[in-house]
């Protein structure tokens, strides 16, 4: 393969203006940026297509997804990884934090295993093998209502590269499911509990929290900062618990569950991130604020996916429509990820910066991937 590639005729989203122009790639990074039309035979035509960065994913349960398709089915892990790899390419994402969950429950109908540092094994020697079309790094996901969280913790080392380290509380009646009738709704079904086994579980997990959850919750700050992570919150309701995630060092807030919390978020300079499938559907699966509310209140910086890759390019344009500006709404699943991940490389059209770019054309209200770079070379 050449070690030069351009694509022209595009219309480049650059940190602020979307041009009309061509751009070069070289060894890997983006060589050059120019307005105009190329006049190399080589060049690819992208007939006025959207060229933007490829999507930063921060948190995402698809890999879960993939290892365990229905209840109690353990998929091969490889081969999960792999397609789970495969699906994110094609929908643009060049760089994932794949959220594996720390902190396990072994017994009960609500229990939920430990399965961390072997996945986390697994994409690492995936990883060494080349067999990754995308940049994979790793998501813990501290679960405070559990027994093991500090133990599995201490599985991890720096070599590991953890980027991102969220401390989750899932006491029912609080955060996410402050209305506990989502969270039976959420975890009976999926689960195969009677109302019985749902109160037990219920009180299992207030048991767990009052048991464990203050240790918990400083082994995880303690592992963070070990690890060399970015820590997050998630599920922030209270200005009161805003303030405890400044105290802790919170870099960014995942999925905030009222404008309250959001907008303490912004005066602790903490990053707001909201979920794409919330803005995509026009409201929470669990009740909580609009990630559309948050938008028009200009108390949103940036897009997961969560649970649908393919939402986030779709809420990154739709947010470009609802600002009435593209490269802002861009920004969203590119810089600003980038910038609260401490990706220095990345998430910006812009020289010296990886070559991890995405040909996107519009179709109506949805988006279609026409091609994806990860360090200059095509990987779908």
């Amino acid at each position: 393969m050449s070690d030069e590639l351009i694509l022209t005729n595009a219309k480049l989203v650059l940190p602020s203006e979307v041009i009309q122009g061509t751009i070069t790639f070289r060894n890997g990074l983006i060589d050059a940026i120019d307005q105009g039309r190329s006049q190399v035979p080589s060049a690819i035509d992208c007939q006025g297509d959207l060229v933007m960065p490829g999507l930063i994913e921060l948190h995402t349960d698809n890999l879960e997804r993939h290892i365990e398709p229905r209840p109690k089915v353990d998929w091969p892990h490889a081969a999960a990884i792999l397609a789970h790899d495969g699906e994110l390419a094609s929908v643009g994402i060049t760089t994932v934090f794949d959220a594996l969950r720390v902190g396990s429950i072994p017994e009960g109908k609500g229990r939920y295993l430990k399965y961390a540092r072997q996945v986390a094994s697994e994409i690492a020697s995936l990883r060494h093998q080349r067999a990754l079309r995308i940049n994979h790094l790793l998501h813990l996901r501290a679960e405070v209502c559990s027994e093991t969280l500090a133990e599995e913790l201490e599985e991890f080392t720096p070599d590991d590269g953890i980027g991102i380290v969220s401390l989750m509380d899932h006491t029912p009646g609080q955060r996410q499911f402050r209305d506990i009738s989502k969270l039976k709704a959420y975890v009976a079904k999926k689960n195969d509990m009677n109302d019985m086994d749902f109160e037990d579980h219920v009180r299992n997990l207030e048991r767990l929290r009052a048991t464990y959850g203050d240790a918990h919750e400083r082994a995880t700050v303690s592992a963070a900062t070990r690890l060399g992570a970015v820590l997050a919150s998630h599920d922030d309701t209270t200005t009161a618990q805003v303030d405890q995630s400044a105290a802790q060092g919170v870099r960014f807030a995942e999925f905030p569950t009222t404008l309250e919390a959001a907008a303490a978020c912004r005066d602790n300079g903490i990053a707001v991130m909201m979920g794409a499938p919330n803005l995509i559907r026009g409201g929470s699966h669990s009740g909580n604020i609009a990630a559309s509310d948050l938008a028009r209140a200009d108390l949103l910086d940036i897009v997961s996916s969560d649970y649908v890759p393919s939402s986030l390019l779709n809420s990154a344009l739709a947010l470009g429509d609802l600002w009435d500006d593209v490269p802002r709404g861009i920004a969203t699943v590119t810089a600003a990820p980038a910038a609260a991940a401490r990706l220095k490389d990345r998430g910006r059209l812009a020289v010296g910066f990886a070559a991890d770019v995405i040909r996107v054309r519009r179709i109506g209200e949805a988006a279609l991937v026409c091609g994806v770079w990860v360090g200059g070379n095509r990987t779908a």
